[in-house]
């Protein structure tokens, strides 16, 4: 009797033992033969894990991501860059500009390039976008201010009249803040913007460029000189929607799309084209500046192109930014997206 249960514990054991070995076999085959097997954790590139996270402080429990992307300029994209950097040098050797910045960017994967990273221009009405979105985020805190009134008394006096100037507001009239929004945005009306700006409450303001990691802006100076990959947050917030409510951003983006500057980005791109955009004119009598940003939309994705430049005539600015914009279209039309 003892001999046969010594011979089933004998028999238990070697089972046991049999199906562990089994097991362990299996294991080591699906983990290093066979990658597809192991969880996308495992598998994933050091390089992958070099992403600039930017979040937003400020709550007692969450931080919220704003945006993701690699530290690095893509491998991917930078084929591009070549094609860019010769239109900025032949444009520069026959005298349309002095100089220019761009910082291109996919959203599929945050893959992006950039070319003149320190050149700082100033944005002149690009700064409208943060101000828009301030004027939101007040009326996320006080629901109802888009409909305050406002009569337009007085003209504000500038200390430049713009180029690229196609309605305004007219003197005497009385107009809600969302109005004067689409005079801002869609027109890109300096009155329209002084106006909203005796209402905008200077702490929001600063805060939607200090809450992006950028440095205050000194209002007193009138002047915020800036980078074309750092100016470039201000859309891809509006475009993530993380930064104000979803309902906010959609309303941004759509007035956004709606601006009517045509001599740029969109002179690049088929007519037609999903663009959320806005340009802006700055810099100094001997030293102008023309700057758009734009977010393009393409094979169930989006790019954003940001341009600055800068030169003696403003006018001859534009077609540079549309050269710029027609070959990164041609290129990124060529982009897989899924693949990137």
């Amino acid at each position: 009797m003892l001999s046969k249960n010594v011979s089933l514990l004998t028999l238990g054991v070697s089972v046991i033992l049999t199906a562990f070995i089994s097991f362990s076999i299996f294991t080591y085959i699906c983990k290093y033969k066979n990658p597809i097997a192991v969880s996308n954790e495992s598998v994933q590139h050091e390089d992958d894990f070099n992403y600039n996270l930017a979040r937003l402080d400020g709550y007692e429990f969450i931080k919220p991501l704003l945006y993701a992307e690699p530290n690095f300029q893509s491998n991917t994209l930078v084929f591009i860059k070549p094609k860019i950097e010769q239109i900025i040098t032949s444009n520069i050797n026959e005298g349309s500009i002095t100089s220019a910045s761009v910082y291109l960017r996919e959203f599929t994967k945050g893959n992006w390039i950039s070319i003149g990273d320190s050149k700082k221009y100033y944005p002149g009405s690009l700064l409208k976008v943060p101000e828009l979105i301030a004027i939101m985020r007040m009326n996320e805190i006080s629901p109802g201010f888009l409909y305050k009134k406002i009569q337009y008394n007085k003209t504000f006096i500038t200390d430049r009249n713009p180029i690229y100037l196609s309605n305004c507001i007219k003197l005497g009239n009385t107009y809600t803040v969302k109005e004067l929004l689409k005079y801002m945005i869609v027109y890109s009306d300096n009155q329209a913007t002084l106006l909203l700006g005796e209402l905008i409450n200077p702490n929001v303001f600063n805060k939607v460029f200090t809450d992006l990691g950028l440095g205050k802006p000194d209002l007193s100076k009138g002047q915020y000189p800036i980078s074309a990959k750092d100016y470039s947050q201000f859309m891809k917030v509006l475009y993530n929607a993380s930064y104000l409510s979803i309902e906010d951003s959609e309303y941004c983006t759509k007035l956004l799309s709606t601006s009517d500057f045509t001599k740029g980005i969109l002179a690049g791109i088929p007519v037609g084209c999903k663009v959320i955009h806005k340009f802006g004119e700055g810099g100094f009598t001997d030293n102008q500046n023309l700057s758009e940003s734009a977010i393009i939309f393409l094979n169930n994705s989006a790019y954003l192109l940001t341009v600055m430049a800068d030169g003696k005539d403003l006018k001859k600015i534009p077609s540079v930014i549309s050269e710029i914009s027609r070959v990164v279209y041609q290129d990124m039309c060529n982009v897989n997206f899924a693949n990137l």
